[in-house]
């Protein structure tokens, strides 16, 4: 068992930048491939990033390529997501995830444990 939850979303201005904490507390993130999700107003939750349980490989979805970096401190059982160039289409409910599949699995049925979630707002 796992817990996580997210931290560090709100109100930003578009062209800002957010940084999102997910802290696990239970099982340690080394043994997880862990991933953010995101959920906006009347869409279906959509992959944003994952992360290797080394934390050595990274895999993006296009939209966020770029501006967007995923980071585990194992230390810390905490990953990040650092978010910049930050766009209106990017406001919704972020979640961390934890799962076993592989950084490629974009599917949120590959993970077992998930977060709470933290509302960003991206403003013009």
């Amino acid at each position: 068992q796992v817990q996580l939850v997210e931290s560090g979303g709100g109100l930003v201005q578009a062209g800002g930048s957010l940084r999102l904490s997910c802290a696990a507390s239970g099982r340690t993130f080394s043994t997880y491939t862990m991933g953010w999700f995101r959920r906006a107003p009347g869409k279906e939750r959509e992959f944003v990033a994952s992360i290797s349980r080394s934390g050595g490989y990274t895999n993006y979805a296009d939209s966020v390529k770029e501006r967007f970096t995923v980071s585990i401190d194992n230390a810390k059982n905490t990953m990040y997501l650092q978010m910049n160039s930050l766009k209106r289409e990017d406001t919704a409910v972020y979640y961390c995830a934890a799962g076993s599949g592989t950084i490629y699995r974009t599917q949120g049925s590959s993970y077992y444990y998930w977060g709470q979630g933290t509302q960003v707002t991206v403003s013009s």
